[in-house]
């Protein structure tokens, strides 16, 4: 049976389901209910609200949205909050049926509004393997032929708070959208948002220094899914991915063997891995080209508490010292 069908029979039980007299119960004084759709945003948020929110993500710590399946759980804690926080840019394709399974009546605040969306290669889109309802231009995606990985998305990528830029912006719209929802802590909400932007502000501004000392020559990184698009763009890098957008495609022979010549022509040092994905390709990869593993970048997802990316801002910083500790080596 295909993804499609399965899919929708499941949310049919989610919006069965989530049909029961659940409901939202909040009182000034409590902390605001919010839900994020995965664990970068939920960090994001809890960065800006403080001990005013109480935020859970939808998709938690090394867990991977391409692949995401909700659940009645899930449905049950969106239906619960105020305050959705989502990425747009299609990248949480699943969306659309959540919200309409649950019954989410509360504000969304869709964190990527205004920047500068990166656009794709041509031929090249966001792509995953599930049935994914209507989007916001109302386009129909309840198609059944994936052809084995889901169907395109659109032109551009959504990964966009990889550039540490774009994050403030996503601050700024979480900020506005919290003083929206809790009116009473809006001065609360902008002075922490103000707060954090400073440090977002060093951070960016260190990664530029420092990448712009590595040789144009060694600025070449192989990682498992194109996911890492502003970051490059941001900080003068070239990354080349084993697999597209979407951490289901898989790379056919021709594609491995291509990648192949190409890390050897270009003598390509090191390739990455990422925590939401397989290692399996990559490490296929090392063995037939003799790049060795330059270590594990963090993408789509933090790592859980007490890990090298715990946060955002950690997230960052470890990504950028995996990558010049191997560049720097050449």
């Amino acid at each position: 049976m295909s993804n499609f069908y399965l899919n929708r029979r499941a949310l049919l039980g989610l919006a069965l389901t989530s049909a029961l007299p659940v409901g939202s119960v909040w009182a000034a004084g409590q902390p605001l209910p919010v839900v994020a759709s995965f664990s970068i945003l939920q960090d994001l948020t809890r960065q800006v609200g403080g001990d005013l929110v109480s935020v859970s993500p939808l998709v938690g710590p090394d867990g991977d949205a391409h692949v995401f399946e909700p659940t009645p759980q899930q449905a049950r804690q969106l239906q619960q909050a105020k305050v959705l926080v989502s990425n747009g840019l299609d990248f949480e394709s699943w969306m659309p049926r959540l919200k309409k399974a649950a019954g989410f009546k509360g504000q969304e605040i869709v964190a990527s509004q205004g920047i500068a969306v990166r656009a794709l290669p041509k031929g090249q889109g966001h792509d995953h393997g599930h049935d994914h309802g209507a989007d916001k231009a109302g386009h129909d995606h309840d198609h059944d032929h994936d052809h084995g990985h889901g169907h395109n998305h659109g032109p551009n990528d959504p990964h966009a708070w990889q550039d540490v830029k774009n994050a403030i912006i996503y601050v700024r719209n979480i900020a506005k959208g919290l003083a929206t929802a809790d009116p009473a802590n809006a001065a609360q909400y902008d002075k922490q948002a103000t707060q954090y932007i400073a440090r977002l502000t060093a951070l960016d501004a260190s990664l530029r220094q420092r990448f712009a000392a590595v040789p144009a020559a060694r600025r070449t990184v192989v990682s498992t899914h194109d996911a890492f698009g502003y970051f490059a763009q941001a900080y003068g890098l070239r990354f080349v991915p084993v697999r597209g957008l979407s951490t289901e495609s898989e790379p056919s022979a021709r594609d491995m063997a291509a990648l192949v010549k190409q890390v050897r022509e270009e003598r390509i040092g090191a390739i990455f891995l990422e925590n939401i994905s397989d290692p399996r390709l990559l490490e296929q990869l090392s063995r037939e080209t003799g790049a060795a593993i330059g270590g594990r970048l963090y993408s789509d997802a933090l790592s859980p508490a007490g890990g090298p990316a715990s946060t955002y801002i950690d997230m960052v910083e470890a990504n950028a010292a995996t990558l010049l500790k191997a560049l720097q080596a050449g």
